[in-house]
């Protein structure tokens, strides 16, 4: 089976994770997916598959002989989708022989547009796989999963030697908890890869450095008509404090290494409002400062409007893998080197964002993440090619072949 038609099963099942959830998984309906990929891995033939009451799935691919003593390599995905965008109900486009030109996405009255997805262009007579614009794709991270699956299929037919092949799919990586019920010990890996990034080719080892934080604003409210010297608006002096952060901080003007705050939520009245932010910054020290720099704002708005008319509450999420990486470098030379055998051009980048192996890098397996060929992940724009799928397949075999 070819990795998108792997793909295009998987899409069909809903997984999408609930960040409001305090069950393990998020949500239950990642277990479809589950147990479906349990199915599908026995019949392929891997060893001691599994999925264990968290939802993980587990398989294995022995080492070949006279390979057993080769470090095992872990190959790691997760099966849901992000909450950002309705996952339900997915149907993709199949566009053969693609123009290299804006696509309409169904009767949404979306466009995928080239000026904002410029590679695009690069793909014109590959056959390319979008939404309807109604719902994400899912190719983050399904494809993810359907070219590691493949990988090991071919491995299996091609009769390549190897050494052992540890597989897990994890659930609820979007909303932050994939990496936090892996067995590591088990799982029996020294090193492993993450795919879960974009373009093929592309190879990351660093990551943001990630805190969230809730800043509560206390008001006084009283009748509009009397309230001179006596209200205090939440809202606005919670967007005062807002006001008080550096106003080119923040996703839509950041870039490349630059860090940023994000207000994902604000709810109120005039009696309470409550921010909600995720902090970035791929610098520890200038992510250390962004945290006291909120606090700061919030320092100043209870001298300017009384003690306890704010507070903040920040919690750390995950830091810069990078430290756990360098040690073992020779997993960015293995990448780089069989992106080149694969006929692309590596691209090293920082991932903006998170994945599970920053986490698992930092409880003792080291993880960089590698492209899955998709692009435009979290909403209806998210879209994937079949050429850039059997790309990320062949690399995933290379670096194999490498370790």
């Amino acid at each position: 089976m070819k990795a998108y038609e792997r793909l295009l099963k998987y899409v069909t099942v809903w997984t999408t994770s609930d960040e409001d959830s305090t069950t393990v998984p998020t949500t239950k309906r990642q277990l479809d997916l589950g147990n479906l990929l349990v199915e599908e891995m026995k019949e392929m033939g891997l060893s001691d598959v599994s999925m264990d009451e968290y939802g993980y799935v587990y398989g294995y691919l022995p080492a070949t002989e006279g390979m057993e003593d080769v470090a095992p390599l872990g190959l790691i995905a997760h099966l849901d989708t992000a909450p950002d965008f309705n996952g339900q109900n997915v149907k993709p486009q199949i566009i053969q022989d693609y123009n290299g030109e804006d696509v309409v996405l169904g009767t949404s009255g979306r466009v995928l547009a080239v000026k904002d997805f410029p590679r695009l262009k690069g793909y014109k007579g590959r056959t390319l796989i979008t939404t309807d614009g109604t719902s994400l794709l899912g190719a983050d991270d399904k494809a993810g999963i359907a070219e590691i699956l493949t990988a090991a299929e071919d491995l299996m037919r091609e009769k390549t030697p190897h050494g052992k092949i540890c597989i897990a799919f994890t659930p609820d990586e979007e909303v932050g908890g994939g990496a936090q019920y892996l067995r590591i010990k088990e799982f029996g890996a020294t090193y492993g890869y993450t795919l879960d990034g974009s373009h093929e080719g592309e190879i990351q080892f660093e990551n943001f450095n990630a805190a969230g934080a809730e800043v509560t604003v206390h008001g006084v409210n009283v009748h509009p008509g009397s309230a001179k010297d006596i209200m205090k608006n939440a809202q606005t002096i919670a967007m005062e404090i807002h006001g008080l952060l550096p106003k080119d901080a923040c996703p839509e003007k950041t870039e490349g290494y630059e860090g940023f705050y994000h207000m994902t939520e604000f709810n109120g009245n005039v009696e309470q409002a409550v921010m909600r932010y995720i902090i970035r910054d791929f610098d520890p020290v200038t992510f250390v400062e962004k945290q006291e720099k909120l606090r700061q704002a919030v320092a100043q708005i209870n001298e300017t409007y009384g003690e306890g008319t704010a507070e903040v509450k920040i919690e750390e999420s995950y830091r810069n893998m990078r430290e756990k990486i360098e040690p073992c470098m020779q997993l960015i030379d293995y990448a780089k080197e069989a992106c080149k055998e694969a006929g692309v051009e590596p691209d090293i980048a920082p991932i903006r964002g998170g994945t599970d192996g920053a986490r698992l890098s930092f409880v003792g397996l080291p993880c960089p993440n590698l492209g899955t060929g998709g692009d435009g992940f979290h909403g209806p724009f998210e879209h994937i090619t079949v050429e850039g799928m059997d790309l990320s397949v062949e690399i995933i075999k290379n670096i194999i072949k490498k370790m």
